[in-house]
């Protein structure tokens, strides 16, 4: 008999009833009951047709003695022979319940009410040993998957507290699965992430560092919960590639135009001077229309050599990959610093899949502006300059590390912007170039303040494929 509906309106289980009865025996003295309520007849009977074959008081009694403890064998082992079966399939389902499929019932046979219910019981204890080795083997396939995914995954229930995490997710927010599980998403710092809907841009790290994912976020049940899942592609690279070609093209119009009014300009400057030259002898010194006139050209091949640098920095062509000993790279590199002795250790050599050339210009780039921030005239007062080239290998990429005992960084929001620089002299392309050529090699560049300072480290990090 089905109870009533719950209040959220869904339908408890039905519970069918066992018996009709009202009693509280339990089956195995119901049964035994009932088989000795059977048997009053057959005694009654017997004393009858005793009395009738005027048997001796004595025997009578004897006779019904020896029935009724017939009677009472006869009915334990009818009660044995109905309630054992019971017993084994309970212990069956007992099992199947505890997860356990090694148990199965005996003797089953069709076409008999106690064995079509033994079958029945095997049957489905096949069917969810075989669900339950699909449900194992489906999950070990996720965790391979999750665990090699390059895309983090995470995974909070409905109060917010984090159920699943994959390695990649555990990288990026830089926290344990044995620390984060069940936390909130406050307490890891992730609140901005659940708060983030479907394909929204969601930015880790600060000012140049920034790694832009785009956010796919779902609904699913587990255990009859909902639950939201997040997983973050990475679109940096994308974004970056979308933005090269974006300047190029920018700056191919731009060069376009700008050299077809610069080049007119400079001409009718040379012609203007040719001539005044020519007309009124020898211009005297300080003129203000000579002075003009050099002003133009002088703007002019500026502008000019500004575009030049631009075009070289957009140009970067795709690198050639062979394979690059990184302590012999990095010796070479060291030895191009005259300025001051540099100091170079790492672990054992590595050999990485670069474009030597392109590898050797960004490291060179990196040591220049290490060694002139080291030999900055107000830290030379204090302590004497410092540049270590370091290298470390890790499971999946190579580290070189570029540090100083300068001044450090002062703003790092435009560390990579092109031509912004705060040296006298500097051009604003150096940084901007070293950081094409490792994200052109799958690879990532990031300035940082020494923790203890003082000093920068200039970190390029390279994968081992």
């Amino acid at each position: 008999m089905a109870s009533n509906p719950t209040r959220a309106g869904v339908s408890r289980r039905q519970r069918l009833s066992l018996s009709k009865s009202g009693r509280r025996l339990s089956f195995e003295r119901r049964l035994q009951l009932w088989l000795l309520v059977l048997g009053i007849p057959a005694l009654v009977f017997l004393g009858l047709a005793l009395k009738a074959l005027h048997v001796d008081t004595g025997m009578w009694w004897i006779a019904l003695g020896i029935f009724c403890a017939c009677w009472l064998l006869a009915t334990s082992l009818l009660k044995e022979e109905v309630v054992r079966p019971l017993q084994t399939l309970a212990n069956v389902v007992a099992a199947l319940r505890e997860d356990d499929f090694s148990f199965r019932a005996r003797g089953g046979r069709r076409n008999d009410a106690m064995g079509d219910l033994a079958l029945e019981i095997n049957a489905l204890a096949n069917g969810l040993q075989a669900q339950r080795a699909g449900a194992l083997e489906a999950m070990a396939l996720l965790e391979r998957v999750m665990s090699s995914m390059e895309s983090p995954v995470l995974a909070f229930d409905r109060e917010g507290h984090l159920k699943l995490l994959n390695a990649a997710a555990e990288r990026v927010f830089q926290i344990r699965a044995e620390h984060a599980i069940g936390r909130t998403a406050q307490q890891l710092k992730a609140e901005t992430l659940v708060e983030t809907n479907d394909d929204d841009l969601f930015l880790i790290g600060a000012s140049e560092q920034r790694v832009r994912y785009v956010v796919k976020r779902t609904t699913f049940r587990l255990r009859g919960l909902p639950h939201e899942l997040f997983v973050l592609a990475d679109v940096s690279a994308a974004l970056r590639e979308e933005e090269r070609q974006a300047w190029e093209r920018l700056i191919r119009v731009l060069g376009h135009e700008i050299n077809n009014s610069l080049t007119p300009i400079k001409s009718i400057a040379g012609s203007l001077r040719t001539r005044l030259t020519i007309e009124n002898g020898v211009v005297p010194e300080g003129d203000d229309f000579e002075r003009g006139l050099d002003v133009i050209e002088n703007r002019a091949d500026s502008l000019n050599r500004f575009l030049q640098a631009y075009r070289q920095l957009m140009g970067m062509p795709a690198p050639r990959l062979a394979p690059v000993s990184v302590a012999t790279l990095l010796e070479r590199v060291a030895r191009l610093e005259t300025r001051l002795p540099l100091t170079l250790a790492g672990s054992p050599d590595v050999t990485v899949m670069a474009d030597a050339d392109q590898l050797q210009q960004a490291l060179i780039n990196l040591v220049r502006n290490a060694a002139d921030a080291a030999l900055d005239p107000e830290r030379l007062r204090k302590t004497p300059p410092n540049v270590e080239i370091v290298w470390s290998r890790s499971a999946n990429d190579v580290t070189l590390a570029i540090r100083d005992n300068g001044p450090g960084l002062t703003n790092e929001t435009n560390l990579f912007v092109p031509f912004y620089t705060t040296k006298p002299g500097g051009s604003g392309i150096g940084l901007v170039l070293a950081k094409q050529i490792a994200e052109g090699h799958h690879g990532t560049l990031r300035l940082v303040n020494r923790i203890p300072g003082p000093g920068c480290q200039a970190e390029l990090r390279l994968p081992l494929v």
